[in-house]
């Protein structure tokens, strides 16, 4: 039976009301914890991992065993490797450190080495390590490993995750550092609390008036996907406000996550992704890049590491789950105009033609937008297919948070290298010599122009995201 939400205090038993003031730091840890990917990391972008780690998969090569194979996929469906990799170090040996605000924790090495790794673990110590966040010697972990969203696993699924990590993983003999946190965070036992708030171990259960691909789609985003954990405001507690569809319109509605702005994976009052043909979804979940847009920031390491390598048919099924989430009852007022509508008509907006003659005078963020972006996002906005993103419906240029847009702006960013699409785009960064009220003022001017209706940006702002992204100091080199 799924537990109450603890944004919603009032319905907790008062026996639950101790054990949530002793957790709330541990609450707190876990939502700043999750996405944080290096020691630092809030001052640039999310790298990808060393060359071949994605594609070893952590093994010498593909097994015999189905088992295994199936495992290697499920494991890159859940990036296991993104968090258990240190920079350099040998995939899924643990070590990189997560900086939140209390402290660092450090992953684990979760190679089936017997003394550093997990190579004594039993099929049931996994299965209750992924569902119930509890390690094969008793200790608890921590949340920055989303075990809630792994709870949804098939008991199938875990056993093929636990013959790839068993068998087809190398071992390596590396003990990571031993995350250490400040008391009273250092009490492991305390979550035991949080879990009681909010952890339901129960898999993914089937909803028959649903598709088989919607359920596929459905079992992948609640679980090994983990989408909602970056994607899904979280309660002071640090738990997610909403785990699937039917816990309300919290579920995948965005979040700010290590200083980037998780876009909402449902349908809003804003143009957003779900409004994509399916297609566009598969391939942006392939390629990171599409007519509309470019993954960027944390969601490049997802696409490189991740959802490259997932089959057709599961991004499909992902697709037309998402497409689901919050969409408007039959005959309901219609919503936003979709990204690929106001592309279409960008042309000719008012703001397109003045850009082409030259008309800047009068137009805050013009200027600023003709010397610096329209080479390349052109003046319609509508930029280049698969090269340079639209900004004309763009759902980071409409995003309610524009946190993203302003780090984009200030430090730059470059698309994921994948298979099907290696070359990795760049964005170059401008925070050297723009100052906050130009890229308050291009910014705004973006999210008015081309039909897109977003709130402008202050210049307060952009100095609160420059302060904490640091934003690159002036290029020394001729290209400038």
């Amino acid at each position: 039976m799924k537990r109450a939400r603890a944004n919603a205090p009032q319905r907790l038993p008062i026996r639950a009301a101790a054990g949530a003031a002793l957790v709330v730091g541990m609450g707190l840890l876990s939502a700043w914890a999750f996405a944080q990917r290096t020691e630092g990391s809030a001052g640039a972008a999310a790298a990808p991992a060393a060359p071949g780690v994605a594609a070893a998969g952590g093994a010498p090569g593909p097994s015999a065993d189905p088992l295994v194979e199936r495992g290697r996929y499920l494991a890159r469906v859940a990036d296991c490797v993104s968090c258990h990799t240190a920079p350099g170090g040998a995939p899924f040996a643990g070590g990189l450190p997560m900086k939140t605000p209390f402290g660092t924790i450090v992953s684990t090495n979760i190679t089936p080495d017997r003394n550093a790794g997990i190579g004594t673990y039993s099929e049931a110590d996994f299965a209750r390590a992924l569902r119930q966040g509890v390690a094969a010697d008793g200790h608890h972990l921590y949340p920055a490993m989303p075990y809630p969203s792994f709870a949804r696993t098939t008991d199938a699924d875990i056993r093929a995750l636990y013959a790839f990590f068993q068998k087809g993983v190398e071992p390596v003999a590396t003990r990571p550092t031993p995350t250490d946190l400040p008391f009273p965070f250092s009490i492991r036992g305390l979550m035991v609390f949080w879990n009681w708030l909010y952890l339901d171990s129960a898999p993914y259960a089937q909803q028959a008036a649903q598709s088989a691909e919607w359920n596929r789609g459905a079992y992948l985003v609640q679980g090994l996907g983990h989408c909602g954990d970056c994607h899904t405001p979280r309660s002071r507690l640090g738990g997610v406000k909403a785990a699937n569809e039917r816990d309300g319109d919290p579920f995948l509605a965005g979040a700010l996550v290590d200083g980037w702005y998780a876009q909402p994976l449902r349908h809003t009052d804003r143009p957003g992704a779900v409004q994509w043909r399916t297609q566009d979804i598969v391939e942006y979940l392939q390629t990171g890049r599409t007519a509309q847009t470019a993954a960027f920031g944390p969601m490049v390491q997802v696409v490189e590491n991740s959802t490259q390598h997932m089959t057709a048919e599961d991004l499909k099924a992902i697709a037309v789950y998402l497409q689901s989430v919050g969409a408007p009852a039959p005959g309901a007022t219609a919503g936003p105009a979709s990204p690929s509508a106001l592309r279409a008509a960008a042309t000719d907006t008012p703001e397109a033609k003045k850009l082409r003659d030259g008309q800047v005078d009068g137009v805050p963020g013009s200027m600023v937008y003709l010397n610096n972006c329209s080479a390349c996002h052109r003046s319609s906005g509508v930029g280049w297919d698969n090269t340079f993103p639209a900004l004309a419906g763009n759902s980071v240029v409409n995003a309610k948070d524009p946190t993203s847009l302003i780090r984009l702006v200030l430090g730059g960013s470059a698309m994921p290298s994948t298979a099907r699409s290696p070359a990795a785009i760049a964005m170059p960064a401008f925070g050297w010599r723009l100052s906050d009220a130009d890229v308050a003022e291009v910014l705004s001017f973006a999210r008015r122009s081309w039909g897109n209706r977003a709130d402008a940006v202050t210049a307060a702002q952009v100095a609160a995201v420059r302060k904490t992204a640091q934003a690159p100091a002036e290029p020394t080199s001729p290209a400038r």
